[in-house]
């Protein structure tokens, strides 16, 4: 046994053992889903920063640097990083104050029990491709670090064995507690992987050397070009700001946040928590790009060839570690990489199932015991566990592709009506309806017809969705419809 895959695995082991010691702490389903509203601050941010410090971070958004620059980049760190600080300044305090267990329960509160159906299933269905993503990306570091001698299929299933174990026993403490540790491992580890990777630059090359690199290379610049010939490049324009708020608005109704926001042993914790996650995110994702971005100058012959046919670049990084750097070195990475992989698959492995059983089942158990409440939640996290890994040994698309996806039902169906509801006075649930029901038809329709158009699907349904809202919390004025109280809904 190799001395990388005998500290990876202890690693694992150790990861294990927090989360299933973590898991004592729970005594009742509210220990289980938001751990008792009474995570201190640092591990509040902790579970913030490492739920989204996932594989797209570290594999994805710094191979697509190396491709196509900052331009390429926008979704994530940029969206992911707006959508954790909007969740703090926005949305942390109203939604602690009401004291929901789920993001679904705000839905019923403000709309009724329809919306709360819908909105619910909607932001479900998002978790299907992010879960899956974590899935595949343990299959291809267990089939890494075994040379070969784990098949891909096989190691997907067992990573996603090792996910649930102490999720399922200890829910929302237990993939706190191993979200500190993974936040540790994930910072101090890349931290020195960076700094040894530096010292191989040639010619004494530092961190100015690879930035003025990519800057010589045109990779520093974010914004499209505002003209492509004589024309005015409106499809650029409006891929740029597509991809800002797919992740930037549509990853912001997701039961994974809120559930840390609630998490939280008071509202101010639950807004710095928020802040300080997203922050760190954006800061942390650069180290990864770094990283990878120095084999241009490291092995340019490797660079080249994963951005020729054929090749892959999401492949540079773990190359660059795993041919230039020792054994403890590797370690460090890898031990980074899983711990962003396993936060993250923890996170939204508990998340949907929670919603699941709160915002669909529960109303059809009405004398059910808290006990028996927290059975049926953990029944939920082992289905959805199955269900995402079937789905995952099937799929074809690409990590960031499934995450990416994710957020486009959320962006296009939910947003407006979680915006609405909390800032504008006259949402009603006929405008929630309308939002939903304009934006099915307008990002269904798009998908079909002209999914590579001018205007991307998504973006088309969150405009459609907007109008949705405003025809249908005016209408019921016009028509002299009475509306329900909340209270009645």
């Amino acid at each position: 046994m190799s001395t990388l895959v005998f500290f990876v695995g202890l690693y694992v082991l150790i990861s294990l053992g927090i989360g299933l010691y973590a898991a004592r702490k729970v005594k009742t389903s509210k220990d289980y889903v938001v751990a008792g509203r009474k995570l201190p601050l640092y591990i509040a941010t902790a579970t913030v920063f490492a739920t989204w410090f996932g594989s797209e971070t570290v594999l994805w958004t710094s191979s697509t640097f190396i491709s196509e620059g900052m331009g390429g980049i926008i979704a994530d760190p940029f969206g992911a990083a707006l959508c954790l600080i909007l969740v703090g300044l926005l949305f942390a305090k109203p939604f602690y104050r009401g004291n929901f267990l789920t993001i679904g329960d705000f839905y019923r509160e403000k709309y009724g029990r329809t919306v709360e159906i819908l909105a619910s299933i909607a932001i479900m269905l998002s978790y299907l491709g992010w879960v899956s993503a974590q899935i595949i990306a343990l299959g291809v570091v267990f089939h890494a670090l075994s040379l070969g001698a784990i098949p891909q299929e096989i190691g997907m299933v067992a990573g996603a064995v090792i996910v649930l174990t102490y999720t399922l026993f200890g829910g929302m403490w237990s993939v706190a507690m191993t979200d500190f540790f993974q936040m540790v491992i994930i910072m101090v580890g890349l931290l020195i992987v960076g700094y040894y990777v530096s010292g191989l630059l040639p010619e004494g090359g530092n961190i100015a050397t690879v930035v003025g690199h990519a800057a010589e290379n045109g990779l520093l610049n974010p914004f499209p070009a505002i003209t492509v010939g004589d024309a005015i490049n409106y499809a650029g324009m409006f891929a740029f700001v597509t991809a800002l708020l797919t992740m930037g608005f549509g990853s912001i109704p997701q039961q994974d946040v809120f559930q840390r926001v609630m998490s939280s042993k008071d509202e101010n914790t639950a807004t710095r928590s928020a802040v300080l996650g997203g922050s760190l995110y954006f800061l942390f994702a650069f180290v990864p790009i770094f990283i990878a971005y120095s084999a241009s100058l490291i092995d340019p012959a490797m660079v080249q060839a994963a951005l020729g046919e054929g090749g892959d670049t999401q492949l540079v990084l773990p190359n660059l570690i795993l041919n230039y750097t020792p054994a403890f070195v590797q370690v460090l990475f890898f031990g980074a990489l899983l711990s962003a992989i396993m936060s993250t698959a923890s996170a939204t492995l508990l998340a949907p199932s929670t919603m699941f059983v709160e915002n669909i089942l529960k109303p059809f158990f009405k004398t059910v015991s808290d006990a028996q409440f927290l059975r049926i939640i953990r029944g939920a996290v082992v289905v959805f566990a199955v269900f995402v890994t079937l789905f995952a040994l099937n799929s074809d698309a690409g990590i960031f592709e499934m995450v990416e996806n994710a957020y486009k039902i959320t962006l296009a169906g939910a947003v407006v009506p979680l915006f609405a509801g909390v800032y504008w006075k006259k949402a009603n649930s006929v405008g929630a309806l309308l939002s939903m029901s304009f934006w099915i038809i307008a990002w269904v329709a798009l998908e079909i017809t002209n999914p590579e158009g001018t205007v991307p699907p998504q973006m088309a349904g969150f405009l459609f969705s907007i109008a949705g809202m405003l025809v249908g919390s005016y209408l019921p004025k016009y028509l002299k419809l009475e509306m329900k109280p909340k209270s009645e809904m």
